[in-house]
């Protein structure tokens, strides 16, 4: 089992969309059971694959989020025969991801991440990686996906704990490829204060224009850097407005109908696969 985050310091950026997407097309092309897990407290991920409707009845009937991963507080509960008493937080072991389709599940995000105190010393920033090793020890899944908040935090940081390698989304824009320099900056020190050896699945390139001098721009920036050398993928992910309006209503790329879209997600995938190592 391979565990890769998705991460960047800057938002609108396709993040979110690469990371849904590519758990989506691993899932339908290659056959692999895939686990995303939504750690932004934005939850986009997760609605991208839910309904507001889906969402609220997960959420009434008990149905996990992120949050239970990370809430290792006693939490209080009133029984109408016993009365007051004290529930244990939930072990890794008793997570329940929701099941969006064949091969393809999700731990949901949530809101409520944000009341979480995530201060030194109290060791819930290891818990999702304590909860990934859980998972590789029952080989249930193949890969597992992690979309990051788009800021430096415990969250991103817990992220990185847990992954055997990140990738990076970069809009071709000035801001965004220098802004990747910085996040290197960040990853060098969570890697260097946990003794991580995590490795960079590569930059990819997202709602790319190639035809346009800041798209050449950024791949020269990118090329000729010491660190990122050779790191890009070959195949970029289109600028195409319809990603945006099909998103709402859970329509994932390879159920549109645009084939540039189609391909370079399909495209994108065979790449990460090949880089990661993963065996088909």
């Amino acid at each position: 089992m391979k565990t890769i985050c998705f991460v960047n310091m800057k938002g609108g950026v396709s993040k979110t969309t690469l990371a849904v997407n590519m758990a989506d097309c691993l899932s339908r092309r290659y056959d692999f059971n895939v686990l995303l897990i939504d750690l932004d407290p934005q939850f986009n991920a997760t609605q991208c694959l839910m309904s507001g409707t889906t969402y609220k009845k997960h959420i009434d009937n008990g149905g996990h989020t992120i949050v239970d991963l990370f809430d290792d507080s006693p939490r209080p509960s009133v029984g109408s025969v016993r009365g007051p008493a004290t529930e244990e937080p939930i072990a890794p072991d008793e997570l329940e991801p929701i099941e969006i389709r064949e091969d393809l599940y999700l731990l949901p995000g949530a809101l409520e991440l944000y009341r979480l105190d995530m201060s030194g010393g109290q060791g819930r920033e290891l818990r999702l990686k304590n909860y990934i090793d859980h998972l590789s020890k029952s080989a249930e899944y193949d890969l597992v996906i992690i979309d990051t908040p788009p800021t430096p935090s415990a969250w991103m940081s817990s992220a990185l704990i847990a992954s055997d390698a990140f990738l990076v989304p970069v809009k071709p824009e000035p801001l965004s490829a220098t802004g990747i320099d910085l996040l290197r900056s960040v990853i060098n020190r969570v890697s260097k204060n946990y003794s991580l050896k995590l490795e960079c699945a590569g930059v990819v390139l997202t709602i790319a224009e190639e035809n346009t001098r800041v798209f050449r721009d950024a791949v020269k920036f990118i090329d000729s850097n010491p660190f990122w050398e050779g790191k890009r993928f070959n195949n970029h992910f289109p600028k195409k407005t319809i990603v945006a309006r099909s998103q709402g209503d859970q329509e994932l790329i390879l159920d549109c109908n645009n084939s540039d879209l189609k391909l370079s997600i399909t495209q994108i995938g065979a790449e990460l696969v090949d880089r990661l190592g993963i065996e088909e």
